[in-house]
C-alpha cells in the first residue's frame, strides 16, 4: 500500500502508560497502581461536572448542540470575550490540528522551543512543513528572534507553562515576542496549564483578553488539567473573529460528545473545585522540591501540576522508569525528548507517599 510521503518522518505520539497496561503486564491490582504520568487532576472531576454527566447519560444517543452555545457563553463570561472569539475542540490539541491544516503547506515552517509539546511537530509534519527549534527549552526572546528572522515561520508555538518541562514564560516576554513578529506569522500561546502558573505568580498569568488585540494570535486552553476532565476531551481556542472563522472551516460537526459538552459547561462554572485542586498542588509540590534537594539532583521550577526531575550520568531515567513501572508507579520518562529526566504529576498525599517510598528504594 502507498501512504502519504509525509508520514515517513512522523513518530507516533506515545501517551503516558495506562493503569490497565500495568495491571496486565505485572499482575498488580488496579487499586495498588499509582499513575503520575499524564498530568490528570489527582482529586478527580468536579462534582458538578460528574453530576451533569450522569444527568445527561440518557441523551447519549443524541448529538450535542453543535453551536455549543452554553459552553461558549460560560467561557465568554469567564474571560470577558465574545462567543464568536471561541472555537471548541476535542481537547486543545484538536484546535492545534485545525491551525496546522488552515495555515501550513509543504513550503511552510514552524518554530518552537527545543523541548515542548510533541503534537506541534506531529501536526506540522502531517502538512509537510519544516520544523525549527531554538537551542533552549525555555522560551528565550533572543533565540526565538534569531530563528524567526532566519526562517520566517508560518507558526510560532509558545507553550507557557511548557510541557513537558514545567517552566513558564512571563506575560511581558510573551508580548515582547508577539510584538516583534509580523501579522503573517500565527502565534499560538498554549495555556493548558495556565491556571497553575497564574496561582503561583501573577507575572506569568496570561488571559485570552491580553492577546485579543492581535489578529495573528490565538490562545489555547483545556478542561483536561485543573478542571479534571481529561477523559472528556474538551479544549478551546480564543482569538479574533476572522481567525476563528477560518479555523471553523477545519472543524467537523459535533466534534465533542453530548456528555463532554454537559460536563464542560458545569466544570467551567465550578471555580471552587479548581481552587481546591490548585491548593492541593501547591501544598504537595513542596515535598517534591525538598526531596530533590535532599537527594542532590536538580529539578525545573514548575508552574504546572507536574515537576521535572533532571538526572546526571549517575542516574538513568529509563532504568528508573522501568523499575518504578514494575512496582506499579507510572511516571513519564523524558528520554524520548532527548532528556535524562522524568516528569511526575503531583498527586494526592497518599499517591505521593507511595511514589516517594518506591522511588527512594529504586535510586538507593
Amino acid at each position: 500500500m502507498k501512504f502519504n510521503k509525509v508520514l515517513r518522518d512522523i513518530k507516533i505520539y506515545e501517551a503516558g502508560k495506562p493503569i490497565e497496561l500495568v495491571v496486565r503486564e505485572y499482575g498488580i491490582a488496579p487499586e495498588d497502581v499509582v499513575k503520575l504520568a499524564s498530568n490528570e487532576n489527582p482529586i478527580g472531576t468536579s462534582p458538578a461536572a460528574a453530576k451533569a454527566i450522569v444527568a445527561n447519560a440518557s441523551k447519549a444517543h443524541l448529538y450535542p448542540d453543535d453551536s455549543m452555545f452554553e459552553l461558549k457563553a460560560a467561557l465568554a463570561s469567564k474571560f470577558d470575550v465574545k462567543d464568536d472569539n471561541i472555537i471548541i475542540g476535542a481537547g486543545s490539541d484538536q484546535v492545534l490540528e485545525f491551525i496546522s491544516r488552515a495555515v501550513l503547506h509543504e513550503d511552510a515552517s514552524v518554530l518552537m522551543s527545543a523541548v515542548t509539546f510533541a503534537m506541534y511537530e506531529i501536526y506540522a509534519k502531517q502538512m509537510g512543513a519544516k520544523i525549527y527549534r531554538t537551542a533552549s527549552y525555555e522560551h528565550k526572546y533572543d533565540e526565538f528572534m534569531e530563528a524567526y528572522r532566519m526562517y520566517k515561520p508560518e507558526i510560532i508555538y509558545l507553550c507557557t507553562p511548557n510541557n513537558p518541562t514545567g517552566d513558564a514564560t512571563s506575560k511581558e516576554d510573551v508580548l515582547k515576542i508577539i510584538n516583534a513578529v509580523d501579522n503573517d506569522t500565527v502565534v499560538v500561546v498554549d495555556g493548558a496549564y495556565m491556571e497553575y502558573a497564574s496561582a503561583k505568580d501573577e507575572q506569568y498569568a496570561i488571559t485570552p483578553n491580553d492577546l485579543l488585540g492581535f489578529e495573528n494570535v490565538i490562545y489555547l486552553g483545556t478542561f483536561s488539567k485543573a478542571y479534571g476532565l481529561g477523559g472528556m476531551r474538551v479544549g478551546y481556542g480564543i482569538g479574533q473573529t476572522e481567525l476563528i472563522n477560518e479555523l471553523y472551516k477545519m472543524r467537523p460537526p459535533f466534534n465533542i460528545s453530548t456528555l463532554s459538552l454537559a460536563a464542560a459547561i458545569e466544570a467551567c462554572k465550578d471555580e471552587d473545585f479548581v481552587a481546591k485542586s490548585i491548593a492541593l498542588h501547591q501544598e504537595q509540590i513542596k515535598r517534591y522540591e525538598a526531596f530533590a534537594e535532599a537527594q542532590g539532583f536538580k529539578y525545573i521550577e514548575s508552574y504546572t501540576n507536574f515537576i521535572t526531575y533532571l538526572f546526571d550520568e549517575n542516574m538513568d531515567s529509563t532504568t528508573i522508569f522501568d523499575a518504578l513501572l514494575k512496582r506499579g508507579v507510572i511516571i513519564r520518562n523524558l528520554a524520548s525528548y532527548g532528556m535524562n529526566a522524568m516528569r511526575i504529576t503531583i498527586g494526592t498525599e497518599r499517591q505521593n507517599d507511595v511514589f516517594f517510598k518506591h522511588f527512594s528504594e529504586v535510586i538507593a
